[in-house]
């Protein structure tokens, strides 16, 4: 079975071009048309699946943030990782993000909201491993063959740009790092941003090391204001 009708930017589209072909691809958008026959939610809505790539193209990446699966409650997904649309209360990773901004970057405020779009179009992308899940199931769908996708645009990063900004945030995140050329790209590494984690994830620094690492590149660093 053959998947040509994947709804997603052009760019990504010639990139992974090999992956819509393969069948565990097919197999992928078998079991969430399967589940949504069996009268399961899935989030994000099937139009938001691809959000990251719609909202930041192939050659406009400049920094990776990379998720684990999407939040699984309701309003809550749209397709960015950390991200939630305007109007819904911030998730507690979010509002660790903020408090590290707060610190990290000179006139960041709290915008009261967890809308993170404005990042991704100017070159964040949002990505997270998983770009579905199951309502009130977190990871539910870690083994259905979306890791393999994420995995293989990664690598796709890695092999056909330079000097990428790749942010992973926990165990889970940084295990990517294998994925990643080190010699040609940057990798930031820090506990995951969750309450979990404590206060462990303040002080990294990520932001400012990131538009630093930007402007020696002659690159227009990102405006973390929101």
């Amino acid at each position: 079975m053959k998947v040509t009708n994947v709804n997603i930017e052009e760019s990504w589209k010639e990139v992974l071009q090999d992956e819509f072909q393969q069948p565990y691809f097919a197999a992928i958008k078998s079991f969430l048309l399967e589940a949504k026959q069996q009268g399961k939610t899935i989030y994000p809505p099937g139009s938001l699946i691809f959000n990251a790539f719609n909202s930041t193209p192939f050659h406009d990446v400049k920094i990776v943030i990379l998720g684990q699966d999407p939040y699984h409650n309701p309003k809550q997904a749209h397709g960015l990782s950390f991200s939630v649309p305007m109007g819904v209360a911030i998730p507690a990773s979010l509002r660790n993000i903020y408090k590290e901004l707060s610190d990290n970057i000179e006139g960041f405020e709290h915008p009261g909201h967890g809308n993170l779009e404005k990042w991704a179009a100017q070159g964040v992308f949002l990505l997270n491993a998983m770009l579905t899940v199951e309502h009130k199931n977190a990871g539910s769908h870690r083994k259905i063959g979306w890791q393999r996708f994420t995995d293989a645009v990664i690598r796709k990063l890695s092999e056909e740009r330079e000097n990428l900004i790749f942010m992973l945030w926990g165990n889970f995140a940084k295990a990517k790092k294998a994925l990643i050329d080190v010699d040609k790209h940057h990798v930031l590494e820090a506990v995951h941003p969750s309450p979990l984690a404590g206060t462990a994830f303040l002080g990294n620094k990520h932001f400012s090391t990131a538009n630093r690492l930007l402007k020696e590149q002659g690159k227009e660093p990102i405006d973390w204001k929101l």
